[in-house]
């Protein structure tokens, strides 16, 4: 057996575990199905499993979008494009030198225990035992269909494949779903579409990027961070500052949840609600039925439609890894360690297997941290016991703190879990 460590993916968790071994003097190797680091963040990536549009930018702003020890520039703008986070990781990578120790375009096919390891086969045939495992293959690739009663004659895709307007002019188009992507996409489409229609079954929050012209993430992170406000208190404070600044959304047409905003994600959107109110884009309620030409509605309304796009999210999954060994159920917490480790595969890691309120990447990176820390013996982890209490202690307060659905598998709290991880390294061992 190698002493080596397998890292599979090369996004920005695979880069951020792949630059923490390498400065706990951990052996690794990380293999990317790509032609280049990035993930999701690499625009028409050749792995194949990139959602990232040409429209898209981050919806958290520069600040608190990056690795804590390796910040932005100075002079980029608040909310940077998707291009702009693919030159920060490539300078990150570089400038931690790990590129050398990724190989590219190289699959992994399977990955099973054996003898107390990790045996790691290749597509190309190669298959290697390795001591522990860190996944980081993402979790916004497999998309997820509806299933809606009868049949439509045009294009359908999902958001995934998605990437420009280009070919939709002077269509009508139904977008599906109301999360980020769904809206980003309506706004791209409605100046080129002969009319977009927003469906959305249950509502949504939706947030402006700016709150009297500061990034809202940076009015959450002064209430969360410097004033040590609850979460749901500061996000309370929130609601207000958003209704002052945008008013009642339901004026505009989208029905606002019946949950406080605490209980959900918000959509985030500085474009969506005056469009509505140009007449760019319509909302509409649930889709009842596909009615060949057209689409019939929850209200009983239906409407003329030449495409739909589903932006109805993603499945999680790991096509090389046998669902028995460990698998995502949805609506079920993830049945995770502090969110990372199998307690009943002992070596079988996940990095950036979450969903936080807050910013993913710097939370990624205390996660590498965290795992280099395990790896290396300076955390110390608790018995089988109390890591499934802490299990379950995490499934129950998910299911008490956020609303039923699959949206919310992999949701975690930025600063309690940030908190967890950084109180494990600091005594060097993890807790219940």
């Amino acid at each position: 057996m190698s002493d080596k460590v397998c890292i599979i993916g090369a996004g920005s968790s695979g880069v951020a575990a792949a630059k923490a071994l390498k400065q706990a003097g951990i052996a690794f190797d990380c293999f990317e199905a790509g032609s280049a680091i990035g993930g999701n963040w690499r625009y028409m990536n050749d792995n194949g499993m990139s959602s990232a549009y040409r429209s898209l930018h981050i919806d958290t702003s520069r600040r608190n979008l990056q690795y804590p020890d390796f910040p932005t520039p100075d002079d980029w703008p608040d909310f940077p494009s998707h291009w702009q986070v693919i030159q920060y990781l490539e300078a990150y990578a570089s400038h931690f030198g790990v590129l050398p120790h990724i190989r590219f375009n190289t699959k992994v096919a399977e990955v099973k225990p054996e003898a107390g390891a990790w045996r790691v086969s290749l597509e190309n045939g190669e298959s290697s035992l390795y001591r522990a495992v860190l996944v980081a293959n993402g979790h916004l690739w497999d998309a997820r269909w509806p299933d809606f009663p009868g049949h439509f004659d045009g294009p359908q895709i999902h958001s995934h494949d998605y990437k420009t307007a280009d070919g939709f002019d002077g269509k009508h188009v139904l977008v599906v779903g109301i999360g980020n992507s769904a809206v980003d996409i309506a706004v791209d489409l409605c100046r080129r579409a002969a009319s977009v229609q927003l469906s959305t079954r249950r509502g949504a929050w939706i947030m402006p990027k700016y709150i009297l012209g500061i990034p809202t993430d940076r009015w959450s992170a002064f209430l969360i961070r410097k004033l040590k406000l609850p979460t749901p208190l500061a996000r309370a404070i929130i609601a207000r500052l958003m209704y002052l600044t945008v008013g009642d959304q339901e004026r505009y047409g989208v029905k606002k949840p019946p949950h406080p905003m605490w209980r959900e994600h918000a959509t985030i959107s500085q474009e969506l609600l005056p469009y509505i109110g140009h007449g760019w884009i319509r909302m509409r309620p649930d889709v009842s039925a596909l009615q060949g030409d057209s689409v019939a509605f929850a209200d009983g309304s239906s409407a003329p439609v030449d495409a739909i796009i589903y932006a109805t999210g993603y499945r999680t999954s790991f096509p090389f890894l046998d669902p028995g060994i460990f698998s995502v159920r949805d609506r079920e917490p993830v049945r995770l360690y502090r969110r990372m480790l199998s307690a009943s595969h002992p070596g079988l890691y996940f990095v950036g297997l979450v969903q936080p309120i807050g910013a993913t990447i710097p939370l990624v990176e205390i996660q590498a941290r965290w795992l280099a820390g395990v790896l290396g013996g300076r955390i110390a982890l608790p018995d089988a016991a109390t890591m499934q209490a802490e299990i379950a202690a995490h499934h129950r307060h998910v299911q008490s703190r956020y609303v039923d659905s699959a949206r919310y598998t992999l949701e975690v709290d930025f600063r309690d879990y940030a908190g967890q991880m950084r109180r494990d390294m600091s005594q060097g061992r993890a807790g219940g």
